[in-house]
């Protein structure tokens, strides 16, 4: 008998690198798709911000020109000037957040798990209001909150504004042209602002967990304690943010519902930009305005204690 002999086993074959262009070519792919956006930074951003910087150090008149002197003193004046703005702003914004978060957490919620085959319909009316002009929008609520009608009969006829007007929000009857009218637009216009990152967050939550807090005998106050906020505070910090931030530098709501008692740091920095043409003070205004909305941000996403954002 023959015995068969086993084949020798085939040897590996070498894997081919690929060569060294090639390699530093790959490595630089992600850079060159990176340059189309850092250079819209650059053109758009970085250099305005420079030449605003330059601006907010100089001295002279629009006739006589500016020059850059390093004159500091502007950013003191145009504080210790227009500090109450300052306040002012950062009021109305903190108001409007808040309202916004009181109302678009339902509503975030109720998309999220219960809207079912209507959730696009009502993500829809969500967004519906960024299909029209945010001037249209504003100039609406003058109409909403004219004197003497129906949404200001409706609060007097329940005592609502003896309340407003006690907290200093509105003047006896009167809504239009006071803090109240102009923290509602503030609240109407970044509404959506709030709810959709709180339903992307709300939306990503596995139901399972509620299941299981459930079988854990939580009740459902208990399970939105302890289960649902927590796991959405990315949402809830991105929605504050995305609202907070832009509401702090608006000046169309002040200046269509307020009026000169309700004037906010953007109104000021519109004045001095287009009106008095005092172009070192408004420079300095939106550095001040920049460099404090930085500081809180900086603050409220440390002590939110989340990273996560959506």
């Amino acid at each position: 008998m023959t015995t068969a002999t086993e084949a020798p086993p085939l040897a590996p074959t070498p894997e081919k690198t690929p060569p060294k262009k090639t390699r530093k070519r790959g490595r630089l792919v992600p850079y060159w798709l990176l340059l189309p956006g850092i250079l819209w930074l650059v053109v758009f951003f970085a250099l305005p911000m420079v030449y605003q910087a330059s601006t907010s150090v100089q001295t002279g008149s629009l006739e006589d020109g500016y020059q850059v002197t390093w004159h500091f003193a502007t950013y003191w004046d145009a504080l210790t000037d227009y500090y109450p703005q300052f306040l002012r702003s950062v009021l109305y914004a903190g108001c409007a957040t808040l309202l916004c978060l009181v109302l678009g957490y339902p509503l975030a919620y109720l998309i999220a798990f219960r809207a079912g085959r209507w959730r696009n319909v009502v993500l829809i009316l969500v967004i519906a209001p960024f299909f029209t002009s945010f001037l249209i929008r504003t100039l609406a609520w003058k109409t909403i909150l004219a004197d003497g009608g129906p949404v200001v009969g409706a609060l007097n006829t329940l005592h609502v504004l003896d309340v407003t007007t006690w907290l200093g929000m509105t003047e006896g009857d009167r809504v239009l042209a006071t803090p109240l009218a102009v923290i509602c637009g503030l609240t109407y216009n970044f509404l959506p602002f709030m709810i959709l990152p709180l339903y992307t967050s709300l939306e990503r939550i596995d139901g399972r967990l509620h299941e299981a807090a459930g079988d854990l005998y939580a009740s459902p106050a208990t399970t939105f304690r302890k289960v649902t906020f927590p796991l959405s505070m990315p949402g809830v910090v991105s929605g504050t943010l995305l609202t907070f931030i832009p509401a702090a530098g608006d000046y169309v709501n002040a200046d269509l519902l307020g009026s000169t008692d309700t004037r906010m740091v953007g109104n000021v920095i519109q004045t001095q930009f287009l009106r008095i043409l005092d172009y070192p003070t408004a420079a300095a205004l939106s550095f001040i305005l920049m460099a404090a909305i930085l500081v809180m941000v900086t603050v409220y996403i440390r002590r939110a204690g989340t990273e996560d954002l959506v």
